[in-house]
This record gives structure tokens, C-alpha cells and sequence, in this order.
């Protein structure tokens, strides 16, 4: 009886959850007029959806070295010192803006993620120190799971790919970039949310930061490989010296497109799949769209769960190449082919 009760109670939420959607989505209809707007919904805007409600984000523009300060897309707009044009806000005297400072809906996404992760290793680390998990068994549902995910993330992770006396100082960027990026994908399937990943900002930026971690621990025997490759001959170092260092940008370049065409492909497969209700019944009518939407609803439900797998799956893919990445410039080798060069 309690089993059939959770089925019952699950397929509701999912159903709730497909119906918020395809509400969502008609309402972009409605507002863009056009059949389904697909990337009206995964591009960024400048409010933050909630349910039934749009809280308008601040605009911050410098212009001709003045920063101009509104609380809304419309206090700007209404202050004359701007024009909307195409969706796009300029000013009113025909000057270009120097730089957009502007929040926007997939900033407040990253920022929450963010914020979420440290409120949990704070609150956990509090727990620790208490001797809660240290000096006793974990307590709770919610320390286990922090329990289980952090050991994976340096068991399986961090000690699989960084060299033993090395891997440690790296445990707390891994877990924390796991657990926001997991966050961040997991948002994108709240009907009224958004997928901050699925932005490329958004994933150059964390591109960015393993980037520079790998680069500021790669030990002298990584640079050597890069610049000088000991027992080579020289003549082709002249060949491989570019091709590493083009080898060093591409591999964060990899890590931010792969993370971001992941994430944006899921969102418009479920936006479209549930677009297939509107546009039946633009071009054969409302029965037509009510028949289809017993196969999309469905469909959307199912794809919902997978999407969930891919968002904690691309999370881990992103942590694990990053790992790869920082274990890999961060070794120390042994160099048997030296005295090649010397007979070279």
C-alpha cells in the first residue's frame, strides 16, 4: 500500500512539473507570437523567473566611461536615458555601451549554486568539528550523503588521477565544482528555472579556473614537455613546442564546450518535445494538440529523469577531467631518454 502511495505521489510531481512546463511555454507563445519560442527559453534575461511571477534584475551600464544604475530593464527605460531595440537596451543618444555589468537570470543561478555549496561544507565542516562524523557515525540522511559524495569525489576522483603526496590540497575545488555544477544542471528542470550550464560563459569561466590551477601547479617537468621535451632532437621541438602549447588552451576549451552543448541540447530537446502539442494544434487544431500531448507528456517526464542522470553525470565528467588535467601537469617523470640527446 505504501509503495503503490510513493508511485502515485511520484508520477503527480512529475506530471505537476510537465504541466508548469508546458504552461511556461505557452506563455512564451503568447508573448513572442510565434508558434514555440525555443530559444526564447534558454537563452539569459534580464529577470528572474518565478512561479506565476517575474522579478525584474538591476541594470548596470557603463556609457562613455558613466555608470548608469537602474533597479529594472523598465526604470531604465522609463528614465529616457535608454531605448529598447530588438529586445536590446541602447542609448537614447546614439552612444554605444562601453560594458554591460547587467544581472542576469543565469548569474543569480550561478550564484545560488554557489551559495549552496558553501552553505553545505560550512554546515558540514561545523558538524566535523564538533566530532559529529569524526568522533561518532554520521548523523542523518544529509551527512551521509555529504559523507558519501566527498569520498568519492577524493577516493575515486582526486587519488585515482593526482599523485598520492599531491592530491589532497585539490580535494576541496573538486568536490566544491562537482557539487555546483550539480546544482546548477539540476535547476534547469524546475519549470520556471533555468540551466545556468548551459550557458558558455558559464562553463568558460569554470573552463577558466581549472585552467589556471593546472598551469599555476604544473610541476618543471611539465614545462619541460611543453618547451624543451628532454631527448628530443631539436629539430623537432620546433614541430612539437606548438603543438603542446596549443595542446594547453584546448583542453579547457574541450572541457567548456562539452559541459555547455550537453546541458543546452537536454533543455531544447524538452522544450521541443513539448512544442510538438502547439504546433499540432497551430496546423491540425486543438484535438490534434491534446492527441499529441499524450505521447509528449510522457516523453517529457521520461526525458526529466535522464536529464537529472545527465546533469550529476556531466558534473562528474567535468571534475574527473579536471583532476586528469591538474594529475597530469602537476607528475613528476622520470627521464630514462636523456642521454639520447646527448648521442643525438
Amino acid at each position: 500500500m505504501l509503495q503503490a502511495f510513493r508511485r502515485v505521489l511520484v508520477t503527480l510531481l512529475i506530471f505537476l512539473f510537465v504541466a508548469s512546463s508546458v504552461k511556461a511555454a505557452q506563455a512564451d507563445e503568447e508573448d513572442s507570437g510565434s508558434v514555440i519560442d525555443v530559444m526564447g527559453k534558454v537563452v539569459d534575461h534580464h529577470y528572474f523567473a518565478l512561479p506565476g511571477y517575474e522579478l525584474q534584475l538591476p541594470r548596470i551600464m557603463l556609457v562613455d566611461g558613466e555608470w548608469h544604475f537602474y533597479s529594472s530593464t523598465g526604470a531604465a527605460l522609463n528614465s529616457g536615458d535608454f531605448v529598447e531595440e530588438n529586445g536590446v537596451l541602447v542609448p537614447s543618444n546614439g552612444n554605444e555601451v562601453t560594458l554591460d555589468m547587467s544581472i542576469t537570470s543565469h548569474l543569480v543561478y550561478v550564484w545560488i549554486g554557489i551559495g549552496l555549496t558553501l552553505w553545505l561544507t560550512i554546515a558540514m565542516a561545523r558538524r566535523y568539528k564538533r566530532g559529529q562524523g569524526r568522533k561518532t557515525e554520521p548523523k542523518g540522511w544529509f551527512q551521509n550523503l555529504f559523507e558519501v559524495v566527498f569520498v568519492f569525489v577524493q577516493d575515486d576522483i582526486a587519488k585515482q588521477n593526482i599523485s598520492n603526496d599531491k592530491y589532497r590540497k585539490f580535494v576541496p575545488y573538486l568536490f566544491a565544482v562537482f557539487v555546483a555544477i550539480t546544482f546548477m544542471n539540476l535547476f534547469g528542470l524546475l519549470p520556471w528555472g533555468v540551466t545556468a550550464t548551459a550557458d558558455i560563459t558559464v562553463t568558460a569561466i569554470l573552463a577558466f579556473i581549472t585552467f589556471v590551477l593546472t598551469q599555476w601547479n604544473g610541476s618543471k617537468d611539465h614545462w619541460e614537455h611543453v618547451f624543451w621535451f628532454p631527448g628530443v632532437h631539436p629539430l623537432m621541438r620546433i614541430i612539437l613546442t606548438p603543438i603542446e602549447i596549443i595542446g594547453l588552451f584546448t583542453k579547457p576549451f574541450a572541457l567548456a564546450v562539452r559541459l555547455f552543448a550537453n546541458m543546452l541540447s537536454g533543455k531544447i530537446m524538452i522544450i521541443c518535445i513539448l512544442g510538438l502539442i502547439f504546433i499540432f494544434a497551430d496546423i491540425f487544431g486543438s484535438i490534434a494538440g491534446i492527441g499529441v500531448s499524450f505521447l509528449s507528456v510522457p516523453l517529457t517526464a521520461v526525458l526529466y529523469i535522464l536529464k537529472a542522470f545527465v546533469g550529476i553525470l556531466q558534473a562528474y565528467i567535468f571534475t574527473l577531467l579536471s583532476a586528469v588535467f591538474i594529475g597530469m601537469a602537476a607528475a613528476e617523470h622520470e627521464h630514462h631518454e636523456e642521454g639520447i640527446e646527448a648521442h643525438a
